[in-house]
């Protein structure tokens, strides 16, 4: 089964995945700062975190330092979900790389970095939220 299908199996999308990933990162971060991380439109990324907010697994908190903005924050039920996804997506990388020696898994990621960082990728986050 794909990643994809596995994570839909948790009732998330990989763009609320990502959501979480990042804000569990950086907690506290402001919607601003994470639309610019994830390269996402402010009005999509409004979306993505009232359905997170919603379901209970972020939460929007008063700026202390800048009342005109929210810090993010994830819920416990948040950090569950993030934990679920990243059994599946370690299972998943597992089934993937199960031909690969611990050498030749490690000289993959290292090729993967370094293309990363050619294309401008921001590292952590999928260029699918650029398309968001």
């Amino acid at each position: 089964m794909m990643f994809a299908e596995r994570l839909a199996r948790h009732e998330l999308a990989p763009p609320h995945a990502g959501v979480l990933r990042q804000v569990a990162l950086a907690p506290g971060i402001s919607q601003r700062e994470l639309g610019a991380r994830l390269s996402i439109s402010p009005s999509r990324l409004v979306g993505l975190l009232d359905e997170l907010e919603e379901r209970g697994l972020i939460e929007r908190r008063d700026d202390p330092s800048d009342r005109r903005t929210y810090a993010l924050a994830l819920t416990e039920a948040g950090r569950r979900a993030l934990e679920q996804v990243a059994t599946v997506a370690r299972e998943h990388d597992q089934a993937v790389c199960e031909p690969l020696s611990p050498a030749e898994r490690d000289e993959l990621a290292r090729l993967l970095r370094r293309l990363a960082e050619h294309h401008g990728l921001t590292p952590g986050v999928h260029p699918g939220f650029r398309k968001l």
